[in-house]
């Protein structure tokens, strides 16, 4: 009898220290959210881009995507996110889609232009650089380098 109490005991421990994780795993997960004002970039692809990820500048976590959506008359994708309310940006600010690394998620980096005027909210960034498939990238490579070795060997009976 005395063992099942014990039993009882550490089993309810564990179920306590296992709450204890989940609950920090569940705060952790959702990330900070920034209270700012919204910017809308429009962009070709948005590779692996989702709603929730970060907006950075200089590497700095300033805000968060909000809302990806595709505009029915241009069929570009339109990702809206904030930036915190401290930040002003200039007008000829760039927008570009970003690796965090070669398996890592992908986030927005703004590189602030040198212009006096600054956004407002709502007001949607012109200059974009949509994300870089790195699939696309490695089929260049590789048939690229086919195509070199195949223009070697063609010279090289010509003379």
């Amino acid at each position: 009898m005395r063992t099942n109490m014990i039993e009882a005991v550490m089993g309810a421990i564990v179920l306590v220290i296992a709450s204890f994780f989940l609950v920090f795993a569940y705060t952790s997960s959702k990330g900070s959210t920034y209270s700012g004002y919204e910017l809308v970039a429009k962009f070709d692809r948005i590779d692996g881009l989702l709603v929730g990820n970060d907006v950075r500048v200089s590497g700095v976590n300033v805000g968060n995507i909000l809302n990806i959506d595709i505009d029915p008359k241009t069929f570009l994708a339109a990702v809206t996110f904030t930036v915190r309310k401290d930040l002003k940006l200039p007008v000829d600010t760039v927008a570009e889609i970003t690796s965090e690394s070669l398996m890592g998620g992908k986030y927005v980096a703004l590189v602030p232009g040198g212009e006096e005027k600054v956004f407002s909210p709502g007001d949607k960034i012109t200059y974009t650089q949509s994300a870089v498939s790195f699939e696309a990238l490695i089929g260049k490579y590789l048939f690229s380098g086919k195509e070199e070795k195949k223009d070697d060997t063609s010279s090289k009976k010509k003379t």
